[in-house]
């Protein structure tokens, strides 16, 4: 099995990317998903922001939680400090599952932050213009300029990623675009 990351910045089209690959029947796996089922879950997270107004309807708020994360470096790291670890045991248990598969694909936007590429044996980066990255983060999730380009900023620049990577698809125009680079991947 060939283990491969699908990682880029926020609001660069990775999801995009693993649907395109998901439709040409490749196991696709959402390391977002994996965090949101871990943070519902979490206790340790409860306890960690516990001075903290992250709930609504007695379930936490990813919106709340947001907010405090990407204004706090120090709340941000104790966040990831909880989940990353728990992450990284999921992707484990997904390769075992999987073992017999051709490929298995992860997308993991943190995959670098988080310093998990050891789990990988390539990586594409999902690669996508800021200020188109903003534009989308904006519309996708309702926020400020402010808010959006705190989050982007929350992350490791594309510019540094881009020579840490095995492969790089540019998301900057049209979704057939998009499937044709997807495809020359292959």
């Amino acid at each position: 099995m060939i283990k491969v990351a699908i990682t880029g910045n926020i609001a660069s089209g990775k999801s995009k990317v693993g649907e395109i690959i998901s439709d040409l029947g490749y196991k696709v796996y959402d390391a977002d998903k994996i965090a949101h089922e871990i943070l519902y879950s979490s206790n340790e997270v409860l306890e960690a922001f516990k001075n903290f107004d992250i709930l609504e309807n007695g379930k936490i708020s990813r919106v709340k939680l947001g907010n405090i994360v990407f204004n706090n470096k120090g709340m941000k790291q104790k966040l990831e400090d909880i989940i990353h670890p728990q992450i990284r045991e999921n992707i484990k248990e997904i390769f075992k599952a999987n073992q017999d598969e051709q490929y298995v694909f992860v997308g993991i936007p943190l995959l670098f932050e988080a310093n998990m590429q050891d789990l990988f044996d390539k990586i594409v980066l999902v690669y996508c213009d800021d200020e188109i990255r903003k534009t989308r983060l904006m519309k996708r999730n309702n926020l400020t300029t402010e808010q959006a380009i705190a989050r982007i900023n929350s992350q490791k620049s594309q510019d540094e990623k881009i020579n840490l990577v095995d492969y790089v698809i540019k998301n900057e125009s049209t979704i057939e675009d998009l499937k044709i680079q997807v495809q020359k991947l292959f």
